[in-house]
């Protein structure tokens, strides 16, 4: 079943939408996504794929996440988060401690974005989070934004706490990705408790990235962004 998998995706490759992609997903030396590959399928086509081959064994995902291949990776991702989503609690514990062992293939922020907050965030949201700040730590990106993504999962059933902690932690990461993550999860937040997000950002937006400031604020009426941004780190707009 694998090597059919590997073959469909490999008869919808698009050498142009490839090399658009390759820039996108930064993948020229020195760059986030450094060595990436990608064949030019689009999310869709792979969603439909996945869908297919949902009931593909672990280690045959685990070749999948082992790939050169960002499509390869990705179907794994989906066909995860699709067995994960129908499991009970013990498969849903196998699932998880998979994804954990296997995060080294989960690397660009688009595998994480559409996994993380499913798998990691749903699996910890009632049990203990110790992972999420060991993957804090990591000099890795990845392991940090899986952290952060997870949290989305925590926020969906408004339950803030780690977010905010995990904010505080990060507020000095020099990576624009991961700026870019924490921002988004305060937005969520924002979106749900406005309260909430305003006393952090009162408390922190002074020391806050500008990027990750940006984010945060993004749904507020354009006089109270102007207002943060100014007060900001570096002032200005």
């Amino acid at each position: 079943m694998l090597k059919e998998l590997q073959k469909e995706i490999l008869k919808l490759k698009n050498p142009l939408k490839a090399n658009l992609l390759s820039r996108y997903f930064k993948t020229g030396k020195g760059e986030y996504g450094e060595g990436d590959v990608f064949l030019g399928l689009t999310v869709p086509q792979l969603r439909d794929i996945a869908k297919k081959y949902s009931h593909l064994k672990l280690n045959n995902i685990k070749n999948l996440l082992k790939s050169k291949f960002h499509e390869f990776r990705m179907t794994g991702v989906f066909i995860l988060t699709y067995k994960y989503k129908k499991a009970d609690i013990e498969i849903k514990k196998q699932i998880f401690n998979f994804y954990i062992r296997n995060k080294k293939g989960i690397n660009n922020w688009d595998l994480i974005d559409l996994s993380s907050p499913n798998i990691v965030g749903d699996y910890l949201k009632d049990k203990d989070k110790s992972i999420l700040y060991k993957l804090l730590k990591s000099e890795n990106i990845w392991d940090k934004r899986i952290a952060v993504l997870a949290t989305f999962g925590f926020i969906k059933i408004k339950n803030y706490k780690d977010s905010l902690k995990i904010a505080e932690i990060l507020l000095n990461d020099k990576h624009d990705l991961i700026h870019k993550a924490v921002g988004w999860m305060l937005r969520e937040i924002g979106k749900q408790d406005i309260k909430t997000e305003e006393l952090f950002l009162k408390k922190y937006y002074k020391k806050m990235p500008r990027t990750m400031l940006r984010y945060a604020i993004e749904k507020f009426p354009q006089s109270k962004r102007n207002f943060y941004m100014k007060k900001s780190r570096g002032g200005g707009t």
